[in-house]
């Protein structure tokens, strides 16, 4: 199982130092993905939350792409309705192709109404908008070609839907354990790989509603062991919650990723000797 960070792009602390910082810690703590939201016009709806600068996901990932060797990049997620598809496809294949096919797709439908309305795209099309660029995505790759990754954010029956028809797997956004366990109980999907809202804290977090990816070390440690056992593919832990003067201070995400990169590299190793220890034992 994989594990990334959804690294903020937006918020007054974004600048090219720190963005740049954000991307060799966490290629050097030893993730495998490095993934980034969209948003296009920085409407009242969405300043509220993610407010500017906010970098778009395409030329910031073509950027760090040059900065970074190993880690993958994706998006969490890309808003469908809001590009061209033809355009998307484009770029999506051309950042693949410069990375050295490190691209993963994570894509949405979109919740923004007046970031809509500011880019002239019916709010209620947004479904159907998604699922014609997705067809096209699924469509336009040039022959011979590694297929890009398309995970299919949301957790509505329609996301679901998309998810089987279009995706190579499902892209829970901050949703408790036991939620993305009745559905992957309910529902065959393609592929599994959520997205936590992570955050370290000093005394264990409680509650039937906890999101997955909070608590101490242990309940995150425990989280991903679940998460593992359920089937999923990858985990992206994202670090922000919803203060932008955070972005100013990445340093205490960076620790508590740090600790989390460590357990599990720790726990690998265990793993890794340990079958080492019965394959000697086996064939003696």
């Amino acid at each position: 199982m994989q594990l990334g960070v959804n690294v903020p792009n937006f918020g007054p602390g974004t600048d090219p130092g720190v963005l740049r910082a954000w991307a060799r810690t966490v290629e050097e703590l030893g993730f495998d993905l490095l993934m980034v939201s969209d948003h296009v016009a920085v409407t009242p709806d969405v300043a509220a939350r993610y407010p500017e600068p906010f970098h778009e996901p395409f030329t910031l990932l073509s950027w760090l792409a040059g900065l970074t060797d190993r880690v993958r990049l994706g998006t969490t997620v890309l808003v469908l309705p809001y590009r061209d598809p033809l355009l998307t496809a484009r770029m999506a294949a051309n950042l693949d192709r410069l990375s050295g096919g490190r691209l993963v797709l994570g894509v949405g439908t979109g919740w923004a109404r007046q970031e809509f309305a500011a880019l002239g795209v019916p709010f209620a099309e947004r479904g159907r908008r998604a699922d014609a660029c997705l067809r096209v995505l699924r469509e336009a790759g040039p022959a011979g070609a590694a297929r890009i990754p398309v995970w299919v954010g949301g957790h509505s029956a329609a996301a679901l839907r998309r998810a089987v028809r279009f995706g190579d797997a499902w892209h829970p956004l901050r949703l408790p354990l036991a939620a993305m366990r009745e559905i992957l109980a309910a529902q065959p999907l393609p592929g599994f790989a959520p997205r936590l809202a992570f955050r370290l804290t000093d005394r264990p977090a409680g509650g039937p509603d906890r999101p997955a990816g909070t608590g101490t070390l242990e309940q995150v440690l425990d989280d991903l062991r679940e998460l593992r056992a359920l089937g999923a593919d990858a985990v992206v832990l994202d670090p922000y919650h919803g203060d932008p003067e955070e972005t100013r201070r990445p340093e205490a995400a960076w620790r508590d990723l740090a600790a989390v990169a460590a357990a599990t590299a720790a726990t690998a190793a265990t793993t890794t000797s340990a079958t080492a220890t019965t394959h000697r034992k086996d064939t003696a």
